[in-house]
């Protein structure tokens, strides 16, 4: 079992681990401990979900009021695209408040082993993988633009200064709340290490495909390969920095071709469960195949990283 001096460099970026964090544990196992806590850890899902739900609707809410009072404007809007971003980037503290009601461990340590987010590991992440994530959903979007629309320039701006700030929010929202907090869970349900990175993988991957609304063959495998990549990923690196970037840069790429090229990014959003996929949709989901391979094969010697053993 290695320990946490034998974890390559861009794991070890800080020598000690928060107050109350357990020693030379694996992410997904720091919640484990002697007793499962199951009912504890149900509580934990069904209090995220909820608000995962309750945040969307009071911001789409608010945003309605606005557009329909001060903007005149009415359906679909900029403003309310923002307002369902926002929802999803508020998972962040709330995830990170459930983690120190529930199992009264510190905020921070949710970021990874090392107990704070290692901005390092970001930009060697977008360098070194970022190439190829950009082109492959790039030549996945050119080959399938889906439905174009008339769009107005505000519009066109709104939707990039909106990609630009607020989508990396919300995929980090998605990570913190899916692979950080729901896999930490899970995770812990298990005797062994092995057997709670299987189970968190599965159960985080499955839950958050299926939620995103569609059956469709291509689109959900799409999704089960995105959302099971970031999982084994955030393992084998010990923290959400890496999916963090990877899931940002995804859906930054995705939304500022949609409105490069006019596409109607509102009635795809809400039309998932109709949509039909094809194999382009893949084309990312090969890219990420072969970048978790990479950090796997990086990994094989060491083991995923470990919280610090002092």
């Amino acid at each position: 079992m290695p320990n946490a001096t034998k974890n390559p460099p861009l794991q070890l970026e800080g020598p000690t681990r928060p107050s109350g964090v357990p020693a030379d544990v694996e992410y997904h196992r720091v919640y484990a401990g002697d007793a499962r806590r199951i009912p504890r850890g149900l509580l934990a899902i069904v209090l995220l979900l909820a608000g995962l739900v309750g945040f969307a609707q009071l911001f789409l809410f608010g945003a309605s009021l606005i557009d329909a009072h001060l903007m005149g404007g009415a359906g679909s809007t900029p403003l309310q695209h923002a307002a369902g971003t926002l929802s999803l980037a508020v998972l962040i503290p709330y995830s990170m408040l459930l983690q120190r009601w529930l199992y009264g461990l510190p905020a921070r340590s949710l970021h990874s082993v090392v107990g704070r987010f290692r901005y390092g590991l970001v930009a060697r992440t977008l360098l070194v993988f970022g190439p190829l994530l950009l082109v492959a959903v790039s030549v996945s979007s050119l080959l399938e633009p889906g439905e174009q629309i008339p769009w107005t320039i505000a519009d066109l701006v709104a939707y990039f200064v909106i990609g630009m700030l607020l989508t990396p929010l919300a995929a980090a929202g998605e990570e913190y709340g899916l692979r950080g907090l729901v896999f930490r869970v899970v995770g812990g349900w298990t005797r062994g290490a092995r057997s709670g990175a299987v189970l968190g993988v599965v159960v985080t991957t499955v839950l958050f495909a299926l939620a995103h609304g569609s059956l469709d063959p291509y689109i959900l495998t799409s999704y089960l390969v995105l959302f099971g990549s970031m999982a084994v990923i955030t393992w084998r690196t010990g923290g959400l920095e890496v999916a963090v970037a990877l899931h940002a840069l995804y859906n930054v790429v995705g939304l500022v071709l949609a409105t490069t090229l006019h596409t109607d990014v509102s009635g795809a959003l809400s039309g998932r469960a109709e949509a039909a996929g094809s194999i382009t949709y893949l084309i990312p989901s090969a890219a990420l195949v072969v970048i978790t391979t990479i950090i796997w094969w990086t990994t094989r010697s060491t083991g995923p990283a470990r919280t610090p053993a002092r």
